[in-house]
Parts: C-alpha cells; structure tokens; sequence
C-alpha cells in the first residue's frame, strides 16, 4: 500500500512539473516586467533630457542604475520555445528569436554597454543623459526592428 501512494505521488509531482512547464505565463510577465522597468526610467531620463521635468541628479543616477541592472540581466531563462505572438496573446515576440537565438542574443547584449555610458552620464547634467540616451535607444530599436512585431 506505501508502495502504491509513494507511486501515486512521485507520479503526480512529475505529471504537474510537466503541465507548468508548458505555462509560459510567468516568463511572459517577466519579459514584460523587464521591458516596462526600461520604459518607466527611460522616461524619466528622457524627461530630464529634454527639460520635461526638473533634472534631479540623484533620480537621474537611480534611473540608469536600474536600466544597466535590467539590461545585464541573462535573457536565456525567459525566452523558451513556445512563447512568442503565435503562442501567446498579447506577445509581441516574431519566431525568428528562436531560429537565430544567437544574433537576438548579440542584440539584448548591445544594450548594457549604452546602459553603463548612460549611468555614467546621468549625474552629469541634462545634456549629458541626452547624449548617452540615443545610444540605449538605438539598440532598444535594433532588436525591436528585427525580432519585435508592432502592436496592433
């Protein structure tokens, strides 16, 4: 009899890990968490930059902290098979992430240099977050253009 419960579990436990494992949800929320952390402090700094809001040079400095964090951040734990716009509603993610993972990956790890330019400009003034922020943006759009689909 503990044999056949001690078998019921284990198979139970294995069968669950399977079926979340085919749950994308959580990846898909993270990706998404990491994208609107780099809008909500590219905001911020591009405010500053073009004298939308005053210049605080200690948010300033917060901001690109946490765009560099976000953008040293591995991508390989979110980005599994079976998550882009065809699988998943809402996702704006084209299948060629997954056939040419390797040059995605050369995309994603372009934006941490232009972050660590951009944080090391932040607590220099205005001018300076304008000068760096092209830089982060420009490889925001480079991944975008190629493996991003608009939304609708």
């Amino acid at each position: 009899m503990k044999k056949t419960l001690i078998t019921i579990a284990l198979t139970a436990t294995f069968c669950a890990g399977t079926v979340l494992a085919q749950d994308h949800s959580a990846v898909f929320k993270a990706r998404q968490g990491q994208m609107r952390l780099l809008a909500l402090n590219l905001g911020i700094l591009g405010g500053m930059a073009k004298g939308e809001m005053e210049y605080d040079a200690e948010l300033a400095q917060a901001a690109a902290g946490n765009v560099a964090t976000v953008a040293r951040l591995s991508q390989a734990t979110i980005w599994p098979e079976g998550t882009g716009m065809d699988a998943i509603k809402d996702s704006t993610a084209k299948a060629n992430i997954w056939t040419d993972f390797a040059g995605f990956q050369d995309k994603w790890n372009a934006l941490a240099p232009a972050a660590e330019k951009l944080q090391a400009a932040a607590g220099q003034g205005p001018a300076e977050i304008g000068a760096a922020i092209g830089a982060v943006g420009g490889a925001c759009k480079g991944c975008h253009d190629t493996y991003r689909a608009p939304k609708e």
